[in-house]
């Protein structure tokens, strides 16, 4: 975790916020390009992006709406994106951030290794879904290499963020908590077999994984929360057995209280800390 504030410079190619962006780091060799899928052919007037890069290509999943990405690597960048703009293979995708060396210094083993590294990372994470078929080889590398390409995937998970795509971070982020401060875990234990932890973050509410709901809702139960529960369980967040298969966020503290009991329900005051409670 950085220690230190960074300056970041966004550059907008055709004075257009819906068009081509530059992303640039102080003091770092790497570049990045935010660019719609519809103006790839554009790019061409772009000579640093033939060149080593590694590259995210993002969309929606239209059943829940969910983000997709693939994540790849090419020594020619330019290249590859339009043979994807091209394919009918990839079609989720309507834009790509791409990441280049302003100092030509990324070579193949250096973007075999991001790659690898960022599709674990996204998997882990488990915001987007990753249309990766398999897992990207690996690539080694010495030492000081990888010490160098550290850096680059964090200044890549960074800018991403920056970029509107947290696809590397983990919704709950422990080595982000000052090591004088305990992460506070909030749990709820109420009828109907709700048991669930979760937890507070700059996003939303976090109830984490293997967290039970209530069997039922009451017939109280605000219908949206009813129709929430039910969207939660279509798309297998909540299994049969009525537990989150995964962390999920939600807008507040009351949102998931509501989720967990099946009933309406106030969260500032539903969740509670189990050592004091």
């Amino acid at each position: 975790m950085s220690i230190f504030g960074k300056t970041i410079s966004l550059f907008l190619i055709e004075g257009d916020p819906n068009k081509r962006w530059v992303c640039e780091l102080s003091n770092w060799n790497g570049k990045a390009y935010k660019i719609p899928r519809i103006e790839i052919k554009r790019c061409s007037d772009r000579k640093d992006l033939v060149a080593c890069g590694i590259y995210f290509l993002f969309g929606k999943n239209d059943t829940d709406n969910k983000g997709i990405v693939y994540i790849g690597e090419a020594e020619n960048v330019f290249e590859r994106l339009k043979q994807h703009d091209a394919s009918s293979k990839k079609d989720f995708w309507n834009e790509c951030i791409v990441y280049i060396s302003k100092d030509n210094r990324l070579n193949k083993a250096h973007i075999k290794y991001l790659e690898h590294r960022c599709y674990l990372l996204a998997k882990e994470a488990d915001r987007y879904i990753v249309d990766n078929s398999s897992i990207p080889a690996d690539a080694s590398l010495t030492e000081a290499e990888q010490a160098e390409m550290d850096e680059f995937l964090y200044n890549i998970s960074m800018i991403n963020n920056v970029l509107g795509h947290k696809v590397l971070e983990p919704l709950i982020k422990i080595d982000s908590v000052p090591n004088d401060v305990e992460p506070q875990v909030l749990c709820i234990q109420a009828a109907r077999g709700a048991n669930a932890k979760g937890m507070q973050t700059s996003e939303g509410f976090v109830v984490l994984k293997n967290s039970q709901i209530a069997n039922n809702v009451t017939n109280s139960c605000p219908k949206n929360i009813q129709n929430l529960r039910e969207k939660l369980i279509q798309n297998n967040i909540i299994n049969e057995e009525w537990i989150f298969t995964e962390n999920k966020i939600f807008s507040s503290p009351s949102t998931a209280a509501s989720v967990v009991m099946g009933r309406s329900a106030n969260g500032l005051t539903e969740w509670r800390n189990p050592k004091t409670s």
